[in-house]
């Protein structure tokens, strides 16, 4: 397996494990599945410094992707940036994520930032324990901010300083 830059050709498998969080889990707050349309403007904003990584197997096939985003759009946030780590369901602890999320890191650094948030919905252990094991730390919960699959949901905020 290796981490590079996310390109126009990996988009449909960005959208495809993207798509099973949002109908299967808390991952995401996303109600609505992403088009192709919402695809391609996703891969536009997440160019440059606000970036998308993959991890590709032996064979090709895109098994996990993360992105930086800003964290606000007021100016005095520039510095400060929101990270997302998604995996295949069957390329799940064996160490995608955790490559994922140290290029972020890396790409984040090189960039000039100063601070990566995570906000991870409160019943996703596995990613607050990748989060975790990468530096991160516990500052905050935000309770019932959100609404899913008809019951109400925290958010864990993790906050890692470069």
């Amino acid at each position: 397996m290796h981490v590079r830059p996310a390109t126009g050709p990996d988009a449909e498998a960005i959208r495809a494990i993207y798509n099973a969080a949002v109908t299967t889990s808390t991952a995401t707050f996303d109600l609505v599945t992403r088009s192709a349309g919402d695809q391609e403007a996703w891969m536009d904003a997440h160019q440059g410094a606000y970036t998308a990584v993959v991890a590709v197997d032996d064979d090709g096939t895109v098994t996990g992707f993360a992105s930086i985003s800003p964290y606000r759009d007021r100016a005095a946030y520039r510095t400060t940036v929101e990270d997302s780590v998604y995996v295949d369901a069957s390329s799940r602890r064996t160490g995608v994520g955790r490559a994922l999320l140290e290029e972020l890191l890396a790409r984040a650094t090189a960039h000039g930032f100063h601070s990566v948030i995570a906000r991870i919905g409160e019943t996703n252990d596995a990613s607050i324990g990748l989060h975790r094991t990468c530096g991160f730390e516990l500052v905050g919960t935000e309770r019932e901010v959100g609404r899913k699959f008809g019951r109400w949901l925290d958010v864990t905020v993790l906050q890692r300083m470069l």
